[in-house]
């Protein structure tokens, strides 16, 4: 049967500006990258249900048109190079509403908790990261398959390795599968992972036949763990006074004392101040964390009106004089 590539379709064209649009909206708007995430998979999926003909598979005329967005294995070829950009947009594609489901659930529970403990950039570079990791251990282990290989299960096991690697006494809720059902349990982020990775090996020994990229699972979860030791390097560890305390597994444990009246001073726009006031406000460790990383990247130097750098509790522009604590 003859191999076709074809232009990128219409409706995936849609798809592709509504992962990016998501994503972008949730850097300009300040919310969670995990919701933003989450959100831009369901709206993905609602297409693929409308025109998964195009976007999976493309239209079929008797020959394999390559013009989608799920990735398959025989891309790694040269001659298919072109259509490597579906290494990113395959982990936005969902089969089925249980895949999608199970997919999401999972990912909401463990994905906020970390993306609160290590910040929006790590967190994506992470997700995306090890999505293209899992993709791609199942292909070199299929090499030469047209078979689409679609969701985002590798780089949600990347979350889950990487977040294990890093706060492995941290506590989240979590579907945990007993048969054919899940339940809903606070449990050790390490145990959580070492039940989902055993699952998974035990699944790759046995040899099941199905239709889940369990290699793909590994490999994300490898790749997570590889990342993070990388980019998180303070990891549970205890700043001294006027430095940044980065949290152990006991998340009711509070921040250092922040010099409100050092920031107050930098807050000029309505924004700004909104957003000092959620930071003073805020009984969540982490959510406070993550609302002063955006203010301090929001703030600019009162002289100069250049962006501050910051650094434990510290502040100061590098194009003047200004410094300041907070």
């Amino acid at each position: 049967m003859d191999l076709v590539i074809l232009p990128i379709g219409f409706v995936s064209i849609i798809a592709i500006c509504i992962m990016i649009g998501t994503i972008t909206i949730a850097y300009y708007k300040k919310w969670l990258m995990t919701y933003a995430l989450i959100v831009s998979n369901f709206i993905v999926f609602i297409l693929v249900m409308l025109f998964e003909s195009e976007i999976i598979f493309g239209l079929s005329d008797g020959v394999f048109q390559y013009a989608g967005l799920a990735f398959r294995p025989i891309y790694l070829s040269f001659e298919y190079s072109p259509q490597l950009y579906t290494l990113f947009t395959s982990m936005f594609i969902h089969s089925g509403f249980a895949h999608i489901l199970g997919n999401m659930l999972v990912f909401f529970f463990i994905g906020m908790a970390f993306e609160q403990r290590i910040g929006w950039k790590k967190f994506l570079i992470i997700y995306l990261l090890t999505g293209v990791c899992g993709t791609i251990t199942h292909s070199i282990l299929n090499l030469g398959s047209i078979i689409p290989l679609v969701g985002a299960s590798g780089a949600i096991f990347g979350i889950m390795g990487a977040f294990a690697y890093s706060y492995p006494r941290d506590e989240v809720v979590m579907p945990i599968p007993l048969g054919i059902i899940m339940i809903l349990r606070r449990i050790k982020v390490i145990y959580a992972v070492l039940i989902f990775a055993a699952i998974e090996t035990v699944i790759v020994i046995i040899g099941t036949q199905d239709t889940t990229a369990h290699f793909a699972h590994l490999g994300g979860l490898v790749g997570g763990v590889i990342l993070a030791s990388l980019l998180i390097k303070n990891k549970n560890t205890h700043g001294k006074k006027g430095e940044t305390i980065y949290y152990d597994s006991n998340a009711n444990k509070g921040l250092r004392r922040i010099d409100f009246s050092a920031l107050q001073k930098l807050a000029t726009t309505l924004k700004q101040k909104e957003m000092l006031n959620r930071i003073e406000n805020e009984t969540v460790p982490q959510v406070r964390e993550i609302w002063l990383e955006h203010f301090l990247e929001d703030i600019k130097c009162p002289n100069c009106k250049n962006p501050l750098t910051h650094f434990d509790g510290k502040i100061w522009c590098e194009n003047c004089s200004f410094k300041t604590k907070y």
